[in-house]
């Protein structure tokens, strides 16, 4: 049985890799992880096509959550799954939690923890 994946997608590419290596630190390698931040010009914000690179990049047969930081990176995030269509977008759901805690919480979930 696979583990879902988790897509961390952030305004901040920073705030986005940190976040990821809290969680990679904390399950290893037991859950698919991908994440992506910023506006793909080094400044803030999100990009669809980034995080459609890290839903593929974490891509599991049960599914991905994604989690995010702010509003813009939601409704980003709900594109890109849109983008990605069926059958996949029914196996992603975009999570409205804290980013750190959820991130940390859902991948513990999910490798079983």
């Amino acid at each position: 049985m696979s583990n879902v994946g988790i897509v961390i997608v952030s305004h901040s590419p920073l705030v986005a890799e940190g976040t990821a290596d809290m969680v990679r630190q904390m399950v290893g390698d037991e859950v698919p992880l991908a994440w992506c931040g910023g506006n793909g010009h080094g400044g803030l914000g999100t990009n669809v096509e980034a995080i459609m690179g890290a839903i593929d990049k974490a891509w599991s047969e049960a599914g991905v959550a994604i989690l995010v930081d702010l509003g813009g990176a939601e409704t980003n995030s709900e594109m890109a799954v849109e983008m990605i269509g069926e059958p996949r977008s029914h196996k992603i759901i975009v999570c409205n939690a804290p980013i750190v805690e959820g991130a940390v919480m859902a991948a513990t979930e999910a490798s079983g923890g």
